[in-house]
């Protein structure tokens, strides 16, 4: 089963949350329309501004969890490396 790791954000440069899934479609939306309470709707994390595909869920949470490690500014220049104008990608995914 394919895995993501996807990052959201309430705004560009804004507050950061970085999940794990294995429907990312379904997941982002979840988190668009509040459904499940914790951090990311706390703070309005409803932008998907960078995802990552894996071969298997079990390498994606592997990934998250570095991910989590990571200094703030590294989170960002991944981002921007990746969606440079933090669109949110969620609109692509459909």
């Amino acid at each position: 089963m394919a895995g993501y790791v996807y990052i959201v954000t309430n705004h560009k440069r804004g507050t950061l949350y970085i999940g794990v899934t294995s429907d990312l479609e379904r997941r982002i939306y979840e988190h668009r329309e509040c459904q499940t309470p914790g951090f990311a709707s706390k703070y309005g994390c409803r932008q998907l501004v960078w995802y990552e595909e894996h071969d298997s869920i079990r390498t994606a949470i592997q990934r998250e969890k570095s991910l989590k490690r990571w200094y703030r500014q590294w989170k960002i220049a991944l981002i921007e490396g990746f969606n440079p104008d933090w669109r949110d990608l969620y609109y692509e995914l459909m």
